[in-house]
């Protein structure tokens, strides 16, 4: 079991619900230390990576105990990359501030983790998707993506037990630090979501998607689903042609030896 693991959390203005997950998660980390994993506990790292918020974010995530980590290079995926350069732990976590994810299960997906002997989790939101959780024009992006990767990524998807990934978008992971090891991640915007999955299939690694509660979100909503999903339709074409040349070009550098990727804030 490790000993040190971190929750990274990528935020940008999230003051109404940044201290609700975190309180949340710590909670849920305490009881498991206390239970499942009293014979070792696990020390939790707290990492927010804010996206320079002007309401008050970073503050009250330090006032919950959380280390902040400020990123004015826009894009999620560059959140995220930078956080993974920054987080400390063995094992990592991931969540968005706005309380849409289940932060309360993570120590049971770290159990999982170690249990079944699994390199990299999902969560998979479609699988009990509340309709006021996700617009309309979200599902239906979220469906033709999906379609799309099963499609253009049938032979590297078949590998998993339920031959393929149910949800392409999510960004609730769980997995070994060992992993930014072998992928490659060059998205700074939504794509880097496929992306990563993607990555871990393609590199041999084992993993797992699980059914996860997604909820409504807290505040006003930043995504453009048209303009993401194009951007993200796009990004799967062009890394599917750049996967082909890989047999003639060697496989890109990966995450933790990219200069680039894991340049601070």
């Amino acid at each position: 079991m490790p000993r040190r693991a971190s929750l990274v959390v990528p935020t940008l203005d999230e003051a109404s619900s940044i201290g609700h997950v975190l309180r949340t998660f710590r909670r849920a980390a305490d009881e498991a230390n206390r239970t499942v994993f009293a014979a070792q506990p696990i020390d939790w790292e707290l990492l927010v990576v804010d996206g320079g918020s002007t309401d008050g974010t970073g503050t009250l995530a330090s006032a919950e105990g959380a280390r902040v980590v400020v990123e004015r290079r826009r894009g999620y995926g560059r959140a995220y990359k930078t956080g993974f350069a920054q987080a400390t732990g063995e094992i990592l976590a991931t969540a968005d501030g706005d309380a849409t994810y289940p932060v309360e299960v993570i120590p049971a997906l770290v159990q999982k983790l170690r249990d079944d002997r699994l390199d990299f989790i999902s969560g998979d939101r479609m699988a009990y998707l509340d309709r006021r959780a996700m617009s309309t024009e979200h599902r239906i992006g979220n469906r033709a993506l999906n379609l799309f990767l099963g499609v253009a990524y049938h032979r590297f998807l078949k590998e998993l037990p339920q031959g393929g990934l149910a949800d392409s978008q999510s960004g609730f992971w769980v997995f070994r630090r060992e992993v930014l090891e072998h992928v490659h991640l060059g998205q700074d915007g939504m794509a880097f979501s496929e992306e990563l999955k993607i990555e871990v299939l393609l590199r041999g690694l084992r993993v797992a998607e699980v059914p996860i509660h997604y909820g409504e979100r807290w505040g006003r909503p930043k995504l453009s689903s048209w303009r993401d999903g194009y951007r993200n339709m796009l990004f799967l074409a062009r890394k599917r042609l750049a996967v082909a040349r890989e047999t003639t070009r060697g496989a890109p550098i990966p995450f933790s030896h990219d200069p680039e990727a894991v340049s601070p804030p």
